[in-house]
């Protein structure tokens, strides 16, 4: 199980209850380090006084920020932890729900950093699940803040994965007004015409959010390329470069065609990057996207299967989920390709996607 970040008390009305924060969220992929070109020599980062180039004991950082000099002088106020954790609002250990919003009027602009909440006994565990419930019942988000790392945060609780969940958010000055982050953008006619078309398009290319069948096809690539080079290989990939842009004159022939409707049909209706299923974004070799749904959508050609030794284990650990394997997860590379082969044989092809393999 994982640590907790933060311990305290939540509380709504006059109802509390001892709380803890996980963090929701992990970053994978692959760390890099940085080496002096030419050498397996390692670049580190020391903090050293600007004045002396002594290095410096990190018992003995303070914090500080600068202040303002009527005579132009940099000058500074430091601040000991001790000080910091005086003015802490609470102490840093209650969550009081001040009032409790709309869901939907949060929108993901405003969203930082996830966490989950449990509940740190079981006494807690009924006014946990009594929150729970009429959170979800009523459509609304606790608004609360907390002190989380030395900083005060605005944060909402709500229903989610079947447990509470708390989100920071920015603050109103945080978040910058379009008009002044933006250049101007011009305003433009919209004929009904390709209004129209742009619905539909839309609606052809409607589809539940499923976010486990899209995958990071950079991070694929970043293994593949480190496999390759330890093993003295090199990897290729066709260059894919930006879309061209589509002009005035173009854009209803553009709308159409991406509706299967005109020249190069079904090419606006991949599934879009990173997706398992389908091919947007994938590496040179890849199946393409399937056509846009909907009618009139034109279905693209279901490229020949890949032979298992030429997948990634990614790309069989995807295929095996695909294929429905039990137990693939815990699967070793060799033993990915039989049950994969045994699958692709047992299975009737009815038009199901397949991953495909890197050229």
């Amino acid at each position: 199980m994982a640590s907790p970040v933060w311990k305290g008390t939540l509380s709504f009305g006059l109802v509390s209850l001892p709380v803890r924060l996980f963090s929701a969220r992990e970053r994978h992929g692959t760390r890099f380090h940085q080496f002096q070109r030419g050498t397996s020599d390692r670049i580190r980062y020391r903090r050293v006084n600007e004045r002396t180039g002594k290095e410096v004991d990190s018992s003995d950082i303070v914090r500080g920020t600068r202040v303002d000099d009527a005579g132009g002088e940099e000058e500074y106020v430091v601040l000991e932890p001790e000080d910091l954790e005086e003015i802490a609002p609470g102490r840093s250990s209650s969550l009081e729900i001040s009032a409790f919003v709309p869901a939907g009027d949060v929108e993901a602009l405003w969203y930082d950093s996830a966490y989950y909440l449990a509940p740190d006994s079981k006494g807690s565990a009924k006014p946990y699940r009594l929150l729970y419930a009429a959170l979800e019942r009523a459509g609304r988000l606790g608004l609360t803040t907390l002190v989380l790392r030395e900083r005060q945060h605005l944060a909402v609780i709500g229903p989610q994965n079947g447990v509470l969940a708390l989100s920071t958010l920015w603050w109103a000055d945080e978040v910058r007004d379009p008009a002044e982050t933006l250049p101007a953008i011009p305003e433009a006619d919209l004929a009904d015409r390709d209004l129209e078309l742009a619905e539909q398009l839309i609606g052809a290319m409607a589809d539940e959010w499923r976010p486990q069948e899209y995958t990071d096809d950079y991070q694929e690539r970043v293994d593949e390329l480190v496999r390759a080079k330890s093993t003295g290989e090199r990897v290729r990939y066709a260059e894919e470069g930006p879309p061209r842009e589509t002009n005035v004159v173009e854009l209803t022939e553009a709308l159409r065609a991406s509706l299967g409707g005109g020249k190069g049909g079904g090419k606006g209706g991949g599934k879009g990057p990173g997706r398992t299923k389908g091919g947007g974004g994938g590496a040179a070799g890849r199946g393409s996207s399937g056509g846009a749904k909907g009618t009139g959508a034109r279905t693209a050609p279901e490229p020949r299967e890949a032979p298992v030794a030429e997948l990634s284990k990614k790309e069989l650990t995807r295929l095996a989920a695909e294929l429905d394997v039990p137990g693939r997860s815990k699967m070793s590379r060799e033993e990915l390709e039989e049950a994969v082969t045994r699958a692709r044989g047992a299975s009737s092809g009815g038009g199901r996607r397949r991953a495909r393999s890197a050229s």
